[in-house]
């Protein structure tokens, strides 16, 4: 009696332990506070600069036509206090990167200019230069585009993030894990909004689920793989192959859609992965769609190359291969009811907090070693300098 008294007042605990257990959960879905906290960062020594000076400096470099050292503009990017300075560091690193030494743009430059602009609010300005990378050559590291990918997300700008992750992908920066799950979760959740992609967006969008996936051997990273391919198969069979690879990491043969039924394929016989059916569907809904265009001619007018129509009349084999593998999936158990959103979801919870210690481990030996070579830069100037009073006095 007393028992069952007992568990009748823990029950309502219980269930509020586990919906609390699930909020938690679902809530440490992203990048935790110790992977985004400054502190490690900010902990650096620091070299105080007035910006006005430095400003100067620069301008009266440029106006006798010699180039601004990497220190210089990295001193002026470190020592932004607001939003106002960060307009004005754009400038500054246009003028650089449009200068002789435009090859000498630090690392820690680059990351030191990601944080500022997150610290005051200038996200925007993060992502213009990072867009617009032929004149401002940034490229950041794996590590600064996840803190930058996971603040678009946390304010659910799925597109912003996804912008994002597209740059990633063109610099193919899929090696950590973090950043492989990070840029799924913010394609998948962009994807879930059902946006009117347009065949660029779409060749993207594509490209960057086919290799965020690709090393994901699991069913997010499967179901990934066959939706990229599949968006870049109906890329090729609209706009030819050329209108694919055509700055972007692809690969220049013909054939997508048959890359993407060889991940269903490979998905019959890989233990333990399922192919979302949403994806499936999507999928089976592109084939479709591509079966429609008239005459199998392209959406535009303009003549396919020989290749490509040559892939175009294998259409109705793959819509037949496509049936085939799908009934096989189906009696094989190899279709997972979840979404592709779902099935992220639960691979980030899963996944993203066992890649955190070894992500915050190396990006402090990094900085570690930033700092060395920002010291050993700063004495190369000492004694540059030296040299040159030496010169001058010695000629006087």
């Amino acid at each position: 009696m007393a028992a069952s008294i007992l568990q009748r007042c823990l029950s309502p605990v219980q269930t509020f332990t586990k919906c609390v257990n699930y909020r938690l959960i679902a809530r440490r879905c992203l990048l935790s506070p110790a992977y985004t906290d400054p502190a490690v960062w900010e902990q650096r020594s620091r070299d105080a600069q007035d910006l006005a000076q430095l400003a100067t400096l620069m301008d009266r470099t440029y106006e006798r036509k010699f180039p601004v050292s990497s220190l210089v503009i990295a001193r002026f990017i470190d020592n932004l206090s607001s939003k106002e300075e960060v307009d004005q560091a754009q400038y500054y690193l246009y003028k650089f990167r449009h200068s002789p030494n435009c090859w000498y743009l630090r690392d820690w430059t680059v990351h030191s200019w990601i944080r500022h602009c997150l610290k005051y609010g200038a996200r925007d300005k993060a992502l213009y230069t990072l867009k617009n990378k032929v004149q401002f050559g940034l490229f950041p590291d794996d590590f600064t585009f996840n803190l930058l990918i996971d603040s678009f997300i946390k304010d659910k700008d799925f597109k912003g993030a996804c912008s994002l992750v597209e740059e990633v992908m063109l610099q193919e920066s899929f090696e950590r894990v973090s950043t492989q799950i990070l840029s799924l979760y913010a394609l998948s959740q962009y994807l879930a909004t059902k946006p009117e992609l347009s065949l660029q967006e779409e060749r993207s969008v594509g490209a960057s689920l086919m290799l965020a996936g690709l090393k994901q051997e699991n069913s997010a990273g499967f179901s990934a793989r066959l939706l990229g391919l599949a968006l870049i198969g109906k890329v090729e069979l609209t706009r030819g192959i050329h209108a694919v690879f055509h700055e972007m990491p692809l690969i220049w043969t013909s054939g997508y859609l048959g890359r993407a039924l060889a991940v269903m394929d490979a998905v019959c016989d890989f233990r333990d992965v399922k192919l979302s059916e949403e994806v499936l569907d999507h999928v089976e809904k592109i084939l479709q769609d591509l079966s429609a265009i008239s005459d199998g001619q392209n959406v535009t007018d303009a003549p396919l190359e020989e290749e490509d129509e040559l892939e175009t009349q294998k259409l109705p084999e793959y819509i037949n291969r496509f049936k085939e593998l799908k009934e096989r999936l189906v009696s094989l158990d190899k279709m997972d009811s979840r979404s592709l959103e779902s099935l992220v979801s639960a691979l980030t919870q899963q996944t993203l907090v066992a890649c955190e210690d070894a992500d915050i481990s190396e990006y402090q030996r990094t900085v570690n070693d930033w700092e060395t070579e920002r010291r050993q830069l700063i004495q190369r100037e000492r004694e540059t300098k030296e040299k040159n009073q030496k010169e001058c006095l010695s000629k006087q």
